[in-house]
C-alpha cells in the first residue's frame, strides 16, 4: 500500500507494506553517500539491510531512550557528516523510533541547510505517528521537542514484520497514539480496540493503516500546526509535561499519552477510553505531583499567556478545541486525579 502525502512543503509517499525493508532499494534513492542513524535497542540487521543498499554507508549506533534526543547527540551525527564529506547530494536515513526520527529528522534539515531524508520507523507509535507529518525536534533543558523544525522526509518506508521483535509493552505504547487518532477522529476504527483481537498481524496492520490516513487528512489541511493539526495533541499537554516531571525513560511516551488524555474528555468517552486502555496494559492514573505536573504545562508549546488551548474529547469519534485558563486546566486535572 502507499500512501501519499501532498503538503505546501513538499509530496512524499508512505509505503506500508509487509517485507519492505529487505526491499529499501526500489524505493529510496541511496545511491550517494548515506548515514544510516539507528540506536542499540533495534536490531543490527535492519540498518545493515538498508546498507546494503547504499554506495557509501555509515551506521551510526545511538544509545536507545529519549536521552539520546538531545545537543550532544545532534553533534554527532553532524560532526560525523563534515568529518566524512558529506555534501547538499547525500541524505540521511533513520531506522527505529521515535527518538532515532525526530533526531535524524533535525540533523537533515540542519545540515548544509538541508539535505534528504528518509524514515524507517520500526516501532509502532513512529509507524502510527511520528514518522510522518514533518516535524522533527531535540529535547532541550529537560523540555521535550522544544527545539525543532517542520522538515518533511522524502518518502517512509513502514515494514510491519519490524514489529515481531518488539516487547508487549513497547507495541501498547504505539498503540496509545492510535487510540488517540480514533478517538478524535475515527468512531469506527476505536470499536476495533474495544472488538477486535489488537495484536493479530492483520488487525494491526489495520489500526496503522487507519491511523496513517487520519494523519494523511489532517497534515494535508494543516501542516503548520495553525488549526486542524492540533487535533493530534490530544493528551499531549499533560503526557509532555507528565514526562518532564517524571524523567523521560521512566514512562514511555504512549504511555504519558493515555494518562494525558484522560482528563480531556467527557465523562461518557473517558469510561470508553479508560476500558480500551486498559485492554492494552497502558496506565489509567498519574501517580505524581499534581503542581509539578501544571508547572510543567507552562512551558508547553500551546500556551499563549494565562491561557492554553486543549483537545478536547466531548464523544468518541467527536472533539473540539477549547482555550482555557491555567485555573480551569488545573481544576479539570484535579478534579479526575481525585477520582
Amino acid at each position: 500500500m502507499i500512501i501519499p502525502i501532498k503538503t505546501v512543503t513538499g509530496t512524499y509517499d508512505i509505503v506500508l507494506e509487509r517485507g519492505a525493508l529487505k526491499n529499501a532499494g526500489n524505493y529510496l534513492s541511496l545511491d550517494r553517500r548515506v548515514l544510516i542513524v539507528t540506536d542499540s535497542g533495534v536490531p543490527t540487521q535492519y540498518a545493515k539491510t538498508v546498507a546494503s543498499f547504499c554506495k557509501k554507508p555509515i551506521i551510526i549506533t545511538i544509545p536507545k531512550g529519549e536521552n539520546s534526543k538531545q545537543e550532544d547527540t545532534l553533534k554527532l551525527l553532524l560532526k560525523t557528516m563534515v568529518e566524512k564529506g558529506f555534501t547538499r547530494t547525500d541524505c540521511i536515513v533513520a531506522v527505529g523510533g521515535g527518538v532515532v526520527g525526530d533526531l535524524s529528522g533535525f540533523a537533515a534539515s540542519v545540515y548544509m541547510r538541508g539535505i534528504d531524508f528518509y524514515n524507517i520507523p520500526t516501532t509502532v507509535l513512529s509507524q502510527v505517528d511520528s514518522s510522518i507529518g514533518g516535524k522533527t525536534a531535540i529535547n532541550f533543558m529537560g523540555y521535550k521537542n522544544i527545539v525543532g523544525a517542520f522538515y518533511p522526509p522524502r518518502c517512509v518506508l513502514i515494514d510491519t514484520e519490524t514489529l515481531n521483535t518488539l516487547p508487549a509493552r513497547q507495541v501498547a505504547n504505539g498503540l496509545a497514539e492510535a487510540v488517540k487518532m480514533a478517538a478524535t477522529c475515527d468512531a469506527e476504527l476505536f470499536s476495533i480496540f474495544e472488538k477486535e483481537n489488537i495484536l493479530k498481524p492483520d488487525t494491526l496492520q489495520k489500526i496503522i493503516a487507519g491511523s496513517l490516513n487520519i494523519k494523511k487528512q489532517v497534515v494535508e489541511e494543516d501542516e503548520r500546526e495553525n488549526g486542524l493539526r492540533r487535533v493530534l495533541n490530544f493528551g499531549h499537554t499533560l503526557a509532555h509535561a507528565i514526562e518532564s516531571v517524571n524523567g523521560m525513560d521512566n514512562f514511555y511516551h504512549g504511555e504519558c499519552v493515555a494518562m494525558g488524555m484522560l482528563p480531556m474528555c467527557s465523562l461518557n468517552a473517558r469510561k470508553r477510553l479508560i476500558a480500551v486502555l486498559k485492554r492494552l496494559g497502558l496506565p489509567v492514573t498519574f501517580e505524581g505531583k499534581t503542581d509539578e505536573l501544571l508547572a510543567a504545562c507552562l512551558h508547553d508549546k500551546k500556551a499563549s499567556g494565562e491561557n492554553i488551548t486543549i483537545v478536547y474529547l466531548t464523544d468518541i469519534g467527536k472533539f473540539e478545541f477549547r482555550t482555557i485558563s491555567f485555573l480551569e486546566l488545573e481544576n479539570i486535572v484535579r478534579s479526575v486525579n481525585a477520582e
